[in-house]
């Protein structure tokens, strides 16, 4: 996999004219979150690792074109933490389906449908459940759609080691390594009742799930390029080779 490049040299559809829109060409959609990543961590954390991957996609595939992305999620769980947006599951399932219907419409209704597959790169825990039920539906419909999470091994779930370390790699200059504090490190299956019914804050006071101490950006490399060729593999699988 080669260094994925920087965002002003991708194919993205915002930056094209309509005539310059590729026909039979992959749409690449990031989502990701607006929500507290502890003291240390930016807002904008789980979307930045979605673009960034999205991106390494597009890089990769000549017939792949990055979309706008979706940069607020469903965070319910976040939201006793100032700064925390939220849509809602309900309201980004929505979002995706009516997205991924305008990008490939039924055949036979006279508009113009350049997109033959899309591909939605999702950075965030949260959006599961919306981008799954998104995708079974539309799947139901006949569209082509793969839905894509990265999931790394051993790896804890927000604001500790994995994303700490993510971050350090893509955007250092973001991370305040002067606030790097433990938060709760209980296993999912003793806190994600609570975490659920009353939000994160019930189970960690400073929104970590994890211990950002050790973080390393060496060791984010080493995540984002895993994780970049795993996501290539799915899109080969799904979509076959770039022709």
């Amino acid at each position: 996999m080669r260094h994925c490049s920087d965002m002003n040299g991708r194919r993205r559809l915002a930056a094209l004219t309509w005539p310059d829109v590729p026909d039979g060409s992959l749409l690449v959609v990031a989502t990701g979150s607006c929500e507290q990543h502890g003291p240390h961590l930016p807002m904008d954390t789980d979307l930045r690792i979605a673009e960034h991957l999205a991106g390494c996609l597009v890089d990769e595939r000549r017939d792949a074109v990055l979309a706008p992305s979706i940069t607020i999620g469903a965070s319910g769980e976040h939201q006793s933490f100032p700064g925390t947006l939220s849509i809602g599951t309900e309201a980004l399932r929505m979002v995706l389906v009516e997205l991924i219907r305008s990008a490939l419409p039924e055949a036979g209704l006279g508009r113009p449908a350049p997109f033959r597959g899309v591909v939605v790169v999702n950075g965030h825990g949260g959006n599961i459940d919306a981008a799954s039920a998104a995708a079974r539906q539309l799947a139901e419909e006949g569209r082509d759609v793969l839905v894509w999470h990265p999931v790394v091994r051993d790896g804890d779930s927000h604001a500790g080691r994995t994303e700490t370390s993510l971050l350090l790699h893509l955007a250092p200059e973001v991370v305040r390594l002067d606030r790097l504090e433990v938060g709760a490190t209980a296993r999912w299956r003793e806190i994600g009742d609570v975490l659920r019914s009353e939000g994160l804050a019930a189970v960690t006071p400073n929104g970590v799930l994890g211990d950002p101490r050790p973080a390393t950006a060496e060791e984010g490399e080493r995540l984002i390029e895993t994780l970049s060729a795993e996501l290539v593999t799915a899109a080969r699988e799904r979509f076959g080779p770039v022709g």
